[in-house]
């Protein structure tokens, strides 16, 4: 069956089609996610118009879309690039739990108990890095490499206030806490750290060699080694407090037009086989057992993670997004 596509930024258009629809918002990245709606169109037998959120705005367009339909929902399903920002329609009131049985096998760090968000298909924050300019021995192992005065004007992240640099930096201020998290992000700006639109444009700039190397996320590397560019990859903090792990994560939405066939959308999305494709077309790593990671991907079990409370994570974005406005200049 058809796939009706709309992409934020453009006029919504209708789909001139009969037959049961489901109405999925996605934040993940349209080249990744249609291929699995269309497959559970197949699977399921109805359709699924699926909304896709723009590269410069990933994941803050369609959960202020949410937010702003909360009153008459138009959605029945948000498949978000990150873990984060579910909790902020979670903390609105606008999600309604569902427990997937095809979520079983997904460990608990992941799901919650209660089936408000369910999480599969992880990337991870790395760092990429242009062989041609850095060798071996000068390879930067941490994200505290960004402020090293070596690199002053050499180095790159994605603009702070979007996508999964917002929840990176989040994580930080868990961490740290506030005062070091912000004296952080003021070596950035010291150290003429380049502020990217997005984190396809980090990994355009490392892999052209504008700069040495960038804070990017798992799948933009994979493109970038597809491409053949001269880059490697490196999985920060390895030996520290560890890299950043970031599960997909799927809601039912409370009130949607269509919540039976939202949750059959659900049940096929967390399927093992979305999973292992999710692995070979954008290098996430799978969080149940039984599915492989990508080549050169490492699993999840074999990979200093980063201890993260996802929940808390949603709560500090949203209290430091006027300071990060200030630190972006917007």
């Amino acid at each position: 069956m058809r796939s009706c596509m709309i992409l934020i930024g453009l006029a919504a258009s209708t789909c001139g089609r009969g037959g049961p629809e489901v109405v999925a918002y996605t934040s993940v990245d349209q080249v990744f996610s249609e291929p699995a709606f269309r497959e559970c169109e197949r699977q399921a037998g109805f359709g699924v118009r699926a909304v896709f959120d723009t590269e410069e705005t990933k994941s803050t367009g369609v959960v202020n879309r949410l937010v702003a339909e909360a009153a008459s929902p138009q959605a029945d399903v948000f498949w978000s690039g990150d873990p984060v920002r579910p909790f902020l329609l979670v903390k609105r009131g606008l999600v309604e739990p569902y427990v997937s049985p095809n979520a079983a096998a997904i460990p608990a760090a992941f799901k919650a108990a209660d089936g408000t968000w369910t999480g599969f298909a992880a990337r991870a924050r790395i760092l990429l890095v242009n062989t041609t300019r850095v060798d071996e021995a000068a390879m930067p192992r941490s994200i505290v490499d960004l402020t090293n005065p070596h690199w002053s004007g050499d180095a790159a992240i994605a603009n702070p206030l979007f996508g999964t640099t917002t929840m990176h930096v989040a994580a930080l201020f868990a961490a740290w806490g506030d005062e070091r998290a912000r004296a952080f992000l003021g070596e950035l700006r010291t150290n003429a750290v380049r502020v990217a639109s997005s984190n396809g444009e980090v990994k355009r700039l490392v892999a052209a060699g504008e700069v040495a190397f960038g804070l990017t996320d798992t799948d933009d590397a994979h493109d970038a080694l597809e491409e053949h560019a001269p880059v490697t990859v490196v999985y920060p903090d390895q030996e520290g407090f560890g890299t950043l792990v970031m599960p997909t994560a799927v809601v039912l939405l409370k009130g949607g037009p269509h919540p039976q066939l939202g949750r059959r959308l659900i049940d096929c999305l967390l399927r093992p086989e979305v999973e292992r494709r999710l692995a070979e077309s954008a290098a996430h790593m799978p969080l149940r057992p039984g599915v492989p990671p990508p080549p050169g991907v490492p699993p999840i079990g074999e990979l200093r993670t980063m201890p993260v409370d996802y929940a808390r994570l949603g709560e500090i974005m949203e209290r430091i997004e006027p300071w990060l406005r200030e630190w972006a200049g917007v």
